[in-house]
This record gives C-alpha cells, sequence and structure tokens, in this order.
C-alpha cells in the first residue's frame, strides 16, 4: 500500500527521529560506517500505486453495488465519498503517468 512509504534517516542533521522506510525496498546496513543502504524497486512502486487505484475502483463499486441491493444499509454520502475517491485517485494516476511519458519523452529527444 502507498500509505507505508518511509525513508531511511541517514543524517543526525535531519529533522526528525523515526525511521523512514520504503516498502518494497532492500535494505542494508554497512559494517564499517553503520549507515543503513536502501536500493528501492521502482516496478514494486509502481505496482502498489497501481493496487491502490484499483481498490479505490472496486471499493467504490461495492459500496454502489450494496446501495443498489440494500439502500438502507449504506449512506448515501459514503456512496459519494467513495466515488470521489475512486474518481480523484484514477485522475492523479493519469496525470503522473502523462507527465512521466511526457518527461521520458523529453529526455530521449534532447541530445
Amino acid at each position: 500500500m502507498i500509505g507505508n512509504f518511509e525513508m531511511i534517516r541517514t543524517n543526525t542533521a535531519h529533522i526528525g527521529s523515526s525511521p523512514v522506510r520504503a516498502s518494497g525496498v532492500l535494505e542494508t546496513v554497512r559494517k564499517d560506517t553503520g549507515v543503513a543502504e536502501v536500493r528501492g524497486n521502482f516496478e514494486n512502486y509502481l505496482l502498489e500505486a497501481m493496487d491502490y487505484v484499483n481498490g479505490k475502483q472496486v471499493a467504490s463499486t461495492d459500496v454502489a453495488q450494496q446501495l443498489i441491493i440494500d439502500p438502507d444499509s449504506v449512506d448515501i454520502h459514503d456512496v459519494t465519498i467513495a466515488m470521489a475517491e475512486a474518481s480523484m485517485s484514477l485522475s492523479i494516476a493519469q496525470n503522473v503517468i502523462d507527465r512521466v511519458i511526457t518527461s521520458w519523452s523529453e529526455i530521449t529527444t534532447t541530445r
């Protein structure tokens, strides 16, 4: 899930005391310095993001179906909120994908 994103603090001068980690990341601690090295996997980040967006879409559909099947069991505001969350997450994903594609095309055409 995207909400698990954390980073490792390697500099004591940085603000905060809690460790920050990223899910789907391989972490190793160097024996000579004791500093954690983090190697992330971009593919895992993308897959987690798509799973998150898909989960919002599925949750929205489930709540809408529940409203149709048993209208008294679901508050209409919950349906509206679920649909808005699904729409917003899909819109953000589309914008990010569009910007990544635009950036990639700019990088590849720059010589």
